[in-house]
């Protein structure tokens, strides 16, 4: 007789006198609408004396889903953690507190995440209940594939995720028993061991609050004693999975700033002197010695800068004036000297502190402030400029003697920049008391003379301001503040410019980022498509050759070309084949399998006689085309589907498959069960995922956006 299936995830609820809050937390899981017969629930109740585990006897009357089990109490959630683990069954686990709840479609939506896209790690969104503060950056949208190098995702450390077991079981991971900080070194030691982590951004998956008795482990062992273990094995554990270098110091500047200097900053002063000296300094200071490199060092703020400083030169009394000032001191201005920004903090240039000038330098951090108010047409020589107006200034530098310009960069060319001078103007309604009078500016475009006399050449041309006052200069992307209406909104225009006075569209838009960018020639934005697409597939049993289907819009001017390119400058064209000439069916077959490695975009174009420009089309990415792969000189390769660019157009990646990977995938795929959920990976023929959007983080919907 077969045993049953195991469930897809198990949640593993620590409870220690967690009423009233627990029955909430324990009926949320329950709630999923995964299904009970897919979920395990095992609530390890701590030595619990308020009522908890009758509570949760209660619940589980009934209910087969929910397993309780009871231990003596330990102090803290790692151990009853640890005991729910040992017990799970689950393809995942999930780590829910008693405090906290879940949305009912979380975990859901999680798994289906992690199935579609390989993933080992997925992260819910986290809202907050009564004011508890929650990570914000990396639940920005979401995120089908990505890691901690190349998304904000190493910024939450909390255990409250969705993790692959076979992930955890593997690496042996278990939570220390420390009573604060427990849960950082089993999510560092996850996050840098993972297949893959996943975001769930566009639902709110796990909800975090406090008790009504403020009882929760954070806020009664929030002190020194209770941190300095787990902050040691947070340093530690990145030590062990990543070699010296770019990668370990973005892992470690989080735990400078967040387990070193926050620490030190904001707990060290309540503890008495002799404790400070004695029991926690040393630690603090080895900890700098060691893992503070230079390169962190030149990364983290000022503030953050000082204390590591002050560490280093073990200076103990410097370093407790500095945590016992840290509010006062944030709240004192700054100083411009020779194009850079200085913290006027007391001990900046003071020679009895002998503090050097770069612990204070502020001038990569200040915010830019930026703003569009209009972007119009206006009549030219070529047939239209394109007026900006607006306003930009560097936050706490005066706009004395502004020096601003509008810089304009192709989108994936080395070719040099575009640089134009801004007329200044007033700027009225700006804070600091006049300090920014001077901030407004306007800046005409001309595309048919911007490049230094010369048009612009065809492509996509992202706007950015370096922004220059009293020497100091930052430069921004621009346009996503801006004013709403037609005003900032202008319509593409047909501008005259270059040899035989050619004809080229240029079309201002807003990337998914809200910035302003310049399509010159539509690579992007095809005002006059001379067909329509209504198919793309792939043709015959041996893979590698796509077929793409349509018909003609209008007239047949032209010969119509299926049109390959990727970022080296290679084309290849393959011209369509008619079905009927009056109906303009036709149908275009490109070998894909004899592409060159790398990134390939498709467009239809229209070659036509004259002077005018070749009229295009991109060819959409239809949702059911999956991967494909082939044999090339023996070797495996793959073409990866992708969504490019604001058209929302159909590209490849074209890459040899890494067959140790692919062999782990396959047998990882071989041990999951084959019931419940279709649990398929949608990635392709063992191919990696999606490049890397404009944000840093790879994307299976987006793909890569022109303009970020």
């Amino acid at each position: 007789m077969s045993s049953a299936p195991p469930p897809r995830v198990s949640v593993i609820v620590p409870a220690y006198n967690a009423m009233p809050e627990l029955t909430r937390a324990i009926t949320s899981a329950l709630d999923q609408t995964l299904g009970h017969d897919r979920i395990e629930i095992i609530a390890v109740n701590d030595g619990s004396t308020d009522g908890t585990g009758a509570e949760l006897e209660r619940l589980a009357l009934g209910c087969p889903a929910l397993r309780v089990v009871h231990q003596e109490n330990s102090g803290c959630a790692g151990r009853p953690r640890n005991t729910g683990l040992d017990l799970a069954r689950g393809d995942f686990v999930f780590f829910l507190d008693s405090d906290d709840y879940l949305g009912p479609d979380a975990l859901r939506r999680m798994v289906a995440m992690a199935d579609e896209n390989g993933t080992d790690i997925v992260l819910g969104k986290i809202a907050s209940v009564g004011g508890r503060a929650v990570p914000r950056a990396v639940f920005s949208h979401n995120q089908p594939r990505t890691d901690i190098f190349s998304s904000a995702a190493y910024l939450t450390l909390g255990p409250w995720k969705l993790f692959r077991r076979s992930l955890v079981e593997r690496l042996g991971l278990r939570f220390p028993p420390f009573r604060n900080c427990e849960d950082k070194p089993f999510t560092v030691a996850a996050y840098l061991n993972a297949s893959g982590i996943s975001v769930v951004a566009d639902y709110d998956c796990y909800y975090v609050r406090y008790r009504e008795d403020r009882s929760n482990l954070t806020l009664t062992a929030g002190d020194l004693v209770h941190r300095m273990d787990g902050i040691g094995l947070c340093f530690e554990t990145v030590a062990r999975y990543l070699e010296p270098g770019p990668r370990r110091d973005r892992a470690m500047r989080r735990h400078v700033e967040w387990e070193l200097c926050g620490p030190l900053r904001g707990l060290l002063p309540r503890e008495s002197e002799r404790d400070a000296r004695e029991r926690f300094y040393p630690r603090f200071r080895q900890w700098a010695l060691t893992w503070a490199s230079e390169e962190i060092c030149r990364q983290i703020d000022a503030p953050d800068r000082l204390l590591v400083h002050l560490l280093l030169a073990d200076r103990f009394e410097d370093v407790l004036t500095v945590a016992r000032n840290a509010k006062e001191d944030a709240r004192r201005g700054h100083v411009v000297d020779k194009g850079r920004v200085y913290w006027a903090h007391p001990f900046f240039r003071d020679p009895a502190a002998a503090v050097p000038d770069d612990c204070f330098d502020v001038t990569e951090r200040l915010p830019v402030h930026h703003r569009l108010d209009a972007a119009r047409w206006h009549d030219g020589d070529g047939g239209g400029v394109l007026r900006l107006d607006g306003h930009a200034y560097i936050e706490h530098v005066a706009t004395l003697h502004p020096r601003t310009e509008v810089v304009l960069r192709r989108y994936q060319s080395d070719r040099p920049e575009v640089r134009l001078p801004v007329t200044p103007r007033a700027a009225a309604g700006l804070p600091d008391d006049g300090a920014y009078d001077n901030a407004g500016f306007t800046v005409e475009i001309d595309p048919a003379t911007a490049d230094g006399g010369a048009p612009l050449e065809r492509g996509l041309w992202n706007i950015y301001l370096d922004v220059r006052a009293q020497g100091v200069s930052r430069t921004v992307r621009f346009g996503n503040t801006r004013e709403g209406g037609a005003a900032a909104h202008p319509e593409p225009r047909s501008v005259t410019a270059g040899p035989g006075g050619r004809t080229t569209i240029v079309t201002p838009y807003f990337t998914p980022y809200g910035n302003l960018s310049l399509d010159v020639g539509q690579v992007a934005h095809h005002l006059d498509a001379p067909c329509q697409v209504t198919e793309a597939a792939w043709h015959g049993s041996r893979g590698g050759v796509l077929a793409v289907s349509g018909r003609l819009t209008g007239a047949d001017a032209g010969e119509v070309l299926l049109r390959a390119e990727n970022g080296r400058g290679e084309v290849r064209e393959v011209p369509v084949r008619w079905h009927d000439e009056p109906s303009g069916d036709f149908t275009v077959r490109l070998p894909v399998r004899r592409l060159a490695r790398g990134l390939w975009t498709l467009t239809l174009v229209m070659d036509e006689d004259g002077p005018e420009p070749c009229r295009a089309t991109v060819v959409p990415r239809f949702g059911g085309l999956a991967g494909t792969r082939w044999f090339r000189f023996g070797r495996p390769y793959y073409a990866k589907p992708l969504t490019w660019g604001p058209a929302m157009a159909l590209a490849f990646e074209v890459a040899p498959v890494k067959v140790a990977t692919g062999v782990r995938r396959r047998l990882r795929r071989l041990r999951r069960p084959r019931s419940g959920t279709r649990r398929g990976n949608r990635r392709g023929p063992d191919g990696p995922p999606g490049p890397a959007g404009p944000g840093g983080s790879p994307g299976r919907g987006t793909g890569r956006a022109p303009a970020g």
